[in-house]
Formats: C-alpha cells, sequence, structure tokens
C-alpha cells in the first residue's frame, strides 16, 4: 500500500477546502484530496451568492441581527460576529485569486448587491446565477499553479486514522487517512501533522435534494466513527424551490428570484406563505418550506408555483442567465408563466462540532465549512451565509495552526497497510442500489420537513438495520465509491434521526407536531459514539 507523506492534508475541494488550502500554502506542504474532480462540490452549485456587508447604508449589526433572527435562538453569538466581520477581507482575497462579482451598469465601482429571504438589506454578492461555480472555477487556477499544493482527484476518503484506533498510549490524535484511489482501484494512504475536513453537506441522505451527487456526508461520518461530537444535525434546510419537473435532477431555483421579486403561489394563483409570516415569499427558508409542505398536502398539489412574470423579460435573462436557460430546456419559460416547484433538502446547519478556527475534539483533526457546526447558522441558515462561513473560517483555521506551531504532538505513528482479508469483488451490485434507496426513502417520508415521534422510531429502527445489512456488504466485499457512499448516508441518517428525537421542540429547521412549541430552555444537540473499529 502507498502512503503519502504532507504537512497539510485538506479533504475536499469546495470554497472552504480550496481557501483552506490557499492560506496554509505558507507554512508548508498541502495536499487537498477530492472524491470527483476538484470543481465539482455543493460550492460549484451554490447560485445566489454571497452575504457580505458592502454597502454604506448596511452595518455588520444588521447583517449579525439578521442571522441571529434566522437561527431561531440557537445561534453563537461571537461565533456569528466574527464570521461576519471577516467578510470583506476574504472577497478581497478571492478576487485577488481570480474571482470576479458583478457591478453596476451604473456605476462599475461598486458591487451590485441582491437580497434574498431573511436579509434587511441588499448585501448579496453574486456572479448573476451560477455564483458558487463562477468563484471555483476562478480561483482554482490559482490553487492549482501554487507550488506547495498537490490537488488529487479521484481519491475518496474511506476513514480517518487516529492513534487510538492504533491502540496507542495517550490521547487520541489523528494522523491521517486511508482513501480509495478511484481510477486505480487501489487504496493508499495519506499521513499528515494536520488533517482538516472540508468535505460539505449530506443532502444526497435524501431522495429529494438540490445538492450534486457527491454531497453524501462522507466528513460528518468518518468523524463520528472516530468518535467525534457531532452536533444539531436534525436542523437540516429544505430548500423551498426548487424545480418540480419529471426529467430535472437536482434543479434549484435560486432565492436570489424572490429577492427580485418571484412571488410563491398555489395552482389557483392564491398566495399562501403570508396567511404564516408578513415577510411572504421573502421570509426565511424554513418558514416558507413549511407553508410550501402544508398548502400542497392541503390541497392535494403535486407542487407550489413561483411566479415573477411581472418582470421584463430581458431583466430575467440578464439578471438569471442560468436559470432562465435551463427552465426552458424543460419547456418553461419564467418571463410568461409561473415555475412549478418543490421543497428539497439543501443544507445541513448541523456537522462536526468545531470552532470559528476549525478545532475539534481530536487532536489534530480540524474541520471547515457545511461540515462543520460551528454555531453561525444556530436552528436555520440565512440565505448565502454558507459560502461566507467557508472562507472566512478557512483564514481564521490558517492562522490557528500556525499558532500551534510548536505544539507537541506524536507524529511517530504508522499507518498500517490495508487489511483486505477475504473480500472479494461483489457480484450484488443491486444490493447497494436497493439500500441506497431505501435509506433515502426513509429519510424523505419519516424525517423530512414535518416529523413525529412515531415516524422518528419507524426511521430509526429501519435505518439501524439498514446499517447492519451495510457493514456486511463492506467487509464482505471489496470497496467501492458507491459501497462507501452509502455507508456515510446511512451513518448520517442515524445521527440526523436520535439529533431528532433529543430535541424536544419546533425550533428552526426542526418541527415535529409532538412538541409544536419552543422549551423554555434550548441546548444544542450532541450525538457522540466511542470510537472502534470505524476502519475495516
Amino acid at each position: 500500500m502507498k502512503t503519502t507523506e504532507t504537512d497539510f492534508l485538506v479533504i475536499g475541494s469546495g470554497i472552504a477546502g480550496l481557501m483552506t488550502a490557499h492560506y496554509l500554502s505558507g507554512q508548508g506542504k498541502v495536499t487537498v484530496a477530492t472524491k470527483r474532480e476538484a470543481a465539482t462540490s455543493n460550492s460549484s452549485w451554490a447560485q445566489g451568492g454571497i452575504s457580505c456587508v458592502m454597502n454604506e447604508n448596511d452595518s455588520i449589526d444588521s447583517h449579525f441581527e439578521d442571522t441571529c433572527s434566522a437561527g431561531a435562538g440557537l445561534c453563537d453569538e461571537d461565533t456569528v460576529r466574527k464570521i461576519i466581520q471577516g467578510g470583506q477581507d476574504g472577497i478581497r482575497e478571492l478576487e485577488l485569486l481570480g474571482a470576479r462579482f458583478a457591478r453596476r451598469k451604473d456605476d462599475p465601482s461598486k458591487y451590485d448587491l441582491g437580497r434574498e429571504g431573511g436579509h434587511s438589506h441588499r448585501r448579496i454578492l453574486h456572479a448573476g446565477d451560477i455564483t458558487g461555480h463562477a468563484v471555483i472555477s476562478g480561483i482554482l487556477p490559482s490553487i492549482e499553479e501554487n507550488e506547495n499544493i498537490t490537488v488529487l482527484e479521484n481519491h475518496m476518503a474511506i476513514d480517518l486514522v487516529t492513534t487510538g484506533w492504533l491502540g496507542m498510549d495517550g490521547e487520541s490524535e489523528c494522523i491521517g487517512a486511508y482513501f480509495l484511489n478511484a481510477v486505480e482501484g487501489e487504496i493508499c494512504a495519506i499521513r499528515a501533522s494536520h488533517v482538516i475536513l472540508a468535505s460539505g453537506g449530506a443532502g444526497k441522505v435524501y431522495l429529494y435534494t438540490s445538492n450534486p451527487d457527491v454531497a453524501t456526508g462522507d466528513g460528518i461520518a468518518m468523524a463520528w466513527r472516530a468518535g467525534v461530537p457531532i452536533m444539531n444535525m436534525e436542523h437540516v434546510q429544505f430548500h423551498p424551490t426548487c424545480l418540480f419537473h419529471p426529467e430535472a435532477k437536482s434543479f434549484l431555483v435560486s432565492e436570489a428570484v424572490r429577492g427580485e421579486g418571484a412571488i410563491i403561489v398555489n395552482s389557483d394563483g392564491e398566495r399562501f406563505v403570508e396567511k404564516v409570516d408578513q415577510r411572504g415569499s421573502l421570509a426565511p427558508r424554513d418558514i416558507v418550506a413549511r407553508a410550501i409542505d402544508h398548502e400542497i398536502k392541503k390541497r392535494g398539489d403535486a407542487c407550489a408555483y413561483l411566479d415573477i412574470t411581472h418582470k421584463r423579460k430581458d431583466f430575467l435573462m440578464s439578471r438569471f442567465p442560468n436559470i432562465y436557460a435551463t427552465l426552458l430546456q424543460y419547456g418553461i419559460d419564467m418571463a410568461s408563466e409561473p415555475i412549478p416547484v418543490v421543497p428539497a433538502a439543501h443544507y445541513f446547519c448541523g456537522g462536526v462540532q468545531a470552532e470559528v478556527d476549525g478545532t475539534t475534539a481530536l487532536k489534530g483533526l480540524y474541520a471547515v465549512g457545511e461540515v462543520t457546526c460551528t454555531g453561525l447558522h444556530g436552528a436555520n441558515r440565512l440565505a448565502s451565509n454558507s459560502l461566507l462561513e467557508g472562507f472566512v473560517c478557512a483564514a481564521y483555521l490558517a492562522e490557528n495552526i500556525k499558532s500551534r506551531a510548536k505544539e507537541q504532538r506524536n507524529l511517530d505513528a504508522v499507518i498500517p497497510d490495508w487489511e483486505y482479508g477475504d473480500a472479494v469483488t461483489s457480484d450484488e451490485a443491486v444490493v447497494v442500489e436497493h439500500n441506497w434507496n431505501e435509506v433515502r426513502t426513509c429519510m424523505w417520508d419519516y424525517v423530512g420537513i414535518v416529523r413525529t415521534n412515531k415516524r422518528l422510531e419507524r426511521a430509526l429502527r429501519r435505518v439501524k438495520n439498514l446499517r447492519n445489512e451495510i457493514r456486511e456488504y463492506y467487509l464482505d466485499y471489496l470497496v467501492t465509491t458507491d459501497v462507501l457512499e452509502l455507508r456515510n448516508i446511512a451513518d448520517c441518517a442515524e445521527i440526523i434521526i436520535r439529533s431528532a428525537q433529543k430535541r424536544k421542540e419546533s425550533r428552526g429547521l426542526h418541527y415535529t407536531l409532538d412538541f409544536p412549541g419552543l422549551a423554555p430552555v434550548s441546548e444544542d444537540t450532541i450525538i457522540r459514539d466511542l470510537p472502534g473499529g470505524q476502519i475495516q
């Protein structure tokens, strides 16, 4: 088995991972391992933009208040302030690396700022409606040209390697990870003095999601198997407006469309979100998603509609070129007809418990971006705060590691060769596909936008049985990317269910019919199991 040595191992190539690599490259050799191509990530799919105070009429205090209001009382206020305050410096760093944001036509010296649900001001920097793709494609060449950064594509992380798992004395430390080189079909290892999880979210745990196929909760699952605390995973943000079309797969109609005046209506053209929130279509996502879910179930409709036909066609084509063109491919002209939409799993406010500077409970392991729960989002993420968190926390993480340069570490441990045992090549791929669909259907039906105790109990029984089946399959056959992703979504599913069972209230993105009100005192939910057998 090949083992590679590096100073810093970054798992994931979204904005959090790439910017972490950039900031750390001045301190040593960085290896970025990503399971597909480097440009494939949740970040690349982000349409709306990046929230940042860039207007003299706006303020840090206003952004702070909007974030905490959306977070429904569960935000960590110190974290919120630190991240919002780091926004402008981060934007400048992105632009130095090659990112470009839309400017006002009447005054190119100023940004063309958008507004989205939950924001009291226009503060969304964007690049049309493909902001994530534009930012990643803008900065990636600079990352790849950096002599201190090596990007390994098609390397899927299998598990973290810790000194505790190796049976060494003292406090357990993370020293690297095992990977599947998908091109060569071989297992390899990367050993590093610092390991950074930047592997994104877990939208594919659900049957309907706005996320790309890579969002299978790999980092969350690996950290959990290594005994790291996972926090607030019950708070799954369902984006209200994913395109409802039989041929469309995970296509998101950006919240920026509502920010420019689109109204959510039912099949009769009637507004209904205003009945539950005076902000109507610009209410935070949890409120809008529940309103749509309730309306379509009450009426027996298949979907709701997003109507922006009152805007000029030339404006829509200019402001939302990708959305406009994609909808036309499905026979929908957003300038002349409402867009059919449904809620879909979008973003996780929970994840690996981490500080703003990436510190986790496991020595040598750091985490940044959507894989984490830093306390920024609380019980519900304010629109376009996600990319902001990724690159701002990357800067704080690099400074944190720099300050630990003289820290004593047990780095003599050797990563053992991968043990294949009696594993053979599988001839039962249908089992993987069946279990994959069963996990995701179970989560959608029982652990979706509205929950109950009975649904959660049923879901937990089914997912535990599935995890046992998946583990047997994992041990009997040689690992593949599909099997690894299946194991990870099943692990994340159990964490989500158990977290939901621990929260005896309805707050933010977690809504249960058994506890429809707020609890007098609300605390973070923590899932931490003792590590053991997490590798083979």
